[in-house]
């Protein structure tokens, strides 16, 4: 199974708290204006890479947790999925997922609710441009939501963030 990625930050501190390997992956068709990363925006764009090949990637760097960007993550949520159950059942990395998508939105679409349990924190919801805000951690405005899907916030919690309910 492959995931279209654009790139790969290896011990990135700007994809959430400590170091993470960030997969950046191809398409999005959520198109926010003043998006930071327009040219993620191509379904076709980036190239093919393996779970199996990001996996060994992940895993070959010891000292940073994971983070899914792109472009959407949930526009190749059968991939992302089989990647974060994989991570969750072969390391103990923690797992940051951005998303042009609310949480409710997820929820409501049981194809694309089905990488939430794999993820530690979710970060959602659509950058709206004209409530930019530079001052805000790991999210470009405000209606963008930290939200912690694993109980608990981690001890090094961003501010702002949202713990929330167990899911079903």
């Amino acid at each position: 199974m492959d995931i279209r990625v654009l790139d790969i930050l290896h011990q990135t501190m700007a994809d959430g708290p400590g170091f993470r390997t960030a997969i950046y992956c191809a398409g999005c068709l959520h198109h926010c204006k003043g998006c930071h990363n327009p040219q993620s925006w191509d379904m076709a764009g980036g190239k093919p890479m393996s779970v199996d090949e990001l996996l060994e990637i992940i895993k070959a760097d010891s000292m940073s947790d994971v983070t899914f960007s792109g472009g959407d993550p949930f526009y190749q949520v059968d991939a992302f999925t089989e990647l974060a159950r994989r991570i969750k059942e072969e390391t103990n990395k923690t797992i940051w997922c951005w998303t042009g998508f609310t949480y409710e939105e997820i929820m409501a679409d049981a194809h694309l609710a089905k990488m939430l349990p794999y993820l530690d924190v979710l970060v959602d919801g659509p950058f709206i441009l004209e409530q930019r805000d530079t001052t805000l951690l790991f999210r470009g405005s405000p209606n963008q939501r930290i939200i912690y899907l694993k109980g608990e916030p981690e001890d090094d919690a961003a501010p702002g963030t949202v713990p929330l309910v167990k899911l079903r």
